[in-house]
Formats: structure tokens, sequence, C-alpha cells
């Protein structure tokens, strides 16, 4: 958005003036949206941007282009005419770099001249308030805000990533603490998986079929060689009463073969 003024050097320094007060009034005059909401009249007719953070918002740039017919030297021009209307455009000093132009207007100067010379894409156009000469873009732009805003983005992101890793460092050295005490078989000395650890934990009792300090490999052996010795504990059980019971029947037979004869 860009409101353009050709001067053709025959106003005075006060006739310019008045014509970018004019331009004031005109970008602070309000009108009711189609959403019944007031906003600048101009904004209801031309697209643009609202600007960023939603304090720094100023006023759509007028671009001055001097071509030297009449008799007045837009060199001697442009330094009066900022004097008259600096309260137009000067921006407000930030602690963090740049001006901000809140409700200010952008106004640039250049001659037809250099435009013809360099073209719209060099670097003619000076901006009230700025000493250089910059692009159009840089002119009705802010520069040093965005390196500003670039430098804060990059300061958040390098913040962010120092968190981050502080905070996969402390989860790192957790995990440490917690591994060290994780508990190892005391058969084959695998440690336990958690769900191992925290059923070791929440059932401390051995039982038969239950070992806390075995993992789940050995625990299976342990049973099964538990069940294999029972059960030759049964056999040999069953053998020593079937070798009492014939001993017995022996002994039984004997004594009726002595009442016989």
């Amino acid at each position: 958005m860009l409101f353009v003024e050709v001067d053709n050097c025959h106003e005075s320094e006060e006739e310019l003036a008045d014509k970018l007060e004019k331009y004031a009034r005109f970008f602070q005059r309000q009108v009711k949206d189609t959403d019944g909401q007031e906003r600048p009249m101009w904004r209801t007719r031309w697209p643009a941007p609202d600007g960023q953070l939603g304090y720094d918002v100023p006023h759509p740039p007028v671009l001055l282009v001097f071509h030297r017919v009449g008799d007045r030297n837009p060199d001697r021009t442009v330094p009066r005419l900022a004097d008259l209307t600096r309260h137009l455009w000067q921006g407000q000093w930030d602690r963090d770099g740049y001006h901000r132009y809140d409700q200010k207007i952008p106004i640039i100067a250049t001659g037809l001249n250099n435009l013809r010379k360099h073209g719209p894409a060099g670097a003619v156009f000076q901006r009230f308030g700025r000493t250089d000469m910059q692009t159009l873009t840089d002119a009705i732009g802010n520069p040093r805000k965005d390196a500003a805003h670039a430098r804060a983005r990059a300061a958040q992101i390098a913040r962010q990533a120092a968190y981050e890793a502080e905070q996969q460092r402390k989860a790192e050295q957790r995990a440490a603490k917690r591994e060290a005490k994780r508990p190892a078989c005391a058969e084959c000395g695998d440690k336990f998986p958690d769900d191992r650890w925290e059923a070791a934990d929440n059932y401390p009792k051995a039982t038969s079929r239950w070992h806390p300090t075995l993992c789940e490999n050995c625990e299976s052996h342990a049973r099964v060689a538990a069940l294999q010795a029972e059960q030759a504990e049964r056999e040999r059980r069953e053998q020593e009463e079937a070798a009492a019971a014939a001993e017995a029947a022996r002994r039984a037979g004997g004594w009726l073969a002595r009442f016989r004869s």
C-alpha cells in the first residue's frame, strides 16, 4: 500500500506540509466496517497488513516524487518539509534498538531523475528521519525492527534449545540413577525388565511358584526343577512304601508257615 505525490517543484514547503496533514486526517478517519466494528476508513478500501504485536501499526507510506520543472530546489525543500511534518513521521525509540512508528506516516522522498537513472529498485529513496538512501522496500519498512525481532526469535530458539537440552540431560541422569538400582537375576545375572522389577518390589516374599530374585526364564527353570524334585520325591516314597509293604508281606508269610507246620 503506497500513496504517491508527484511535485513539479512549484508548491512551497508549507503547501506540501498541508497536503501531508490531509493524509494524516484521512488515515485517522474511522468508519463502521461490514462486521459493525470501527476501522480506519482506508482499510475498508485497500488491503494492508495489520502490523506486528498489535501496538506498532504505522499508517500507509506516502512517496513524494520531485520533478524539477519549477523554481524550487527539492534539496532545500525536503529538509524544511521534514521539519514541518516531524509530528507526522517521527518514531519513538525502542530499547531493543529500533524506532516504532505506531500511527505515524512513513514519508519517503525521491527525484524523478534518480528514478530514471537507477530504476524503482535502486537505492534512491530517502525516508524522513533517516540519512541514508535506501531501496523503496527498506525505506517503507523498518529493517532495524526486523533485525531486532530476528535476534529475539533466534534468542528464543536458543533458550528453548538450551532448556530442552537441560531437560534431556536431567532425564538421562534420572534414567541412569534408576538403571543403577535395577535388580539382576540371582541365577544368570540378567537385568530385570520394568514389569518384573515392579512385580518383585510389590511381592518380595518368595513362594513355591514365585521367585522374586530370579528372572522369568530362570524362574521357569526353577519351577521345572522343583516339579522334577517333587516327582522324584514322590517316586522315592512310593518305592519305599512298596518295599516296606513287600517286606511286611514276606514276614507275615513266614509266621503263617510256622503255624501250619
